[in-house]
């Protein structure tokens, strides 16, 4: 068997000798996320022999395997009969997840600036962001950090031009159609807007992140008060 296009659109490529890439076209689209998703879940529950590791992405999954006991033949034949099989099962719902944040300030010190962009009082910045329901993609960039869509046309805004050196765990920014939540202090170039007191991953949890592909987020805006609530309870 060579790697090709299947019947449902799936695209199959050898990614090494070691993994195979498993594509639902190109485009970043919730349709290819839920079949990314439903196949991920899939191989977790009932893992394909020789498998060591899945790697979600926005439109494609890679699956990493032991070549001492399986070939890319024997990987891509067992995924396309596992597609083949969820093509009828209904998907799982996703579990719906809260985020308090406070905007602004000190905690969001682009959330002016990219009002300004936008031509947008800031009350509607905070409003668009926060009234919608995002899509967790897939963790990556560093543990714990989640990849949300899709944000909204008017408060869409590119990376800023000189990434910061340090960005606060628990900052919330944008980059494009996407934003996100550090999880933890490193250097970084999307636009913060406000920051959340919750804790989006701790190695010594169980699991370890607070998001995982498939969840969906709703971001509720707190005030200062509340933020020191909930960060002193320790969530």
């Amino acid at each position: 068997m060579s790697p090709g296009t299947a019947a449902d659109g799936a695209r199959f490529e050898y990614a090494s000798d070691q993994s195979l890439l498993v594509s639902f076209g190109d485009a970043i689209t919730l349709e290819a996320h839920h079949r990314v998703h439903t196949l991920l879940v899939s191989l977790q529950n009932t893992p394909v022999a020789a498998t060591l590791n899945l790697h979600p992405a926005y439109c494609s999954l890679l699956i990493k395997f032991d070549p001492r006991r399986a070939a890319h033949e024997d990987i891509e034949r067992e995924v396309r009969a596992r597609l083949a099989r969820l093509g009828t099962e209904p998907a799982a719902p996703a579990r719906q997840v809260e985020i308090p944040v406070c905007y602004g300030g000190d905690f969001g010190p682009d959330l002016a600036s990219l009002a300004a962009l936008r031509c947008l009082p800031i009350e509607e910045v905070v409003r668009l962001h926060s009234q919608r329901t995002y899509t967790v993609y897939f963790l990556g960039f560093v543990p714990g950090f989640a990849y949300l869509g899709t944000v909204a046309d008017e408060i869409a805004a590119p990376r800023l031009a000189s990434p910061r050196r340090r960005v606060e765990a628990g900052s919330v920014g944008i980059a494009g159609h996407q934003t996100g939540i550090y999880p933890s202090p490193v250097p970084g170039g999307w636009r913060l807007i406000g920051r959340t007191p919750l804790s989006m991953f701790r190695a010594e949890r169980d699991p370890m992140s607070l998001l995982a592909p498939g969840d969906e987020v709703r971001f509720r805006p707190i005030c200062r008060d509340e933020y020191a609530r909930i960060e002193a309870g320790g969530v």
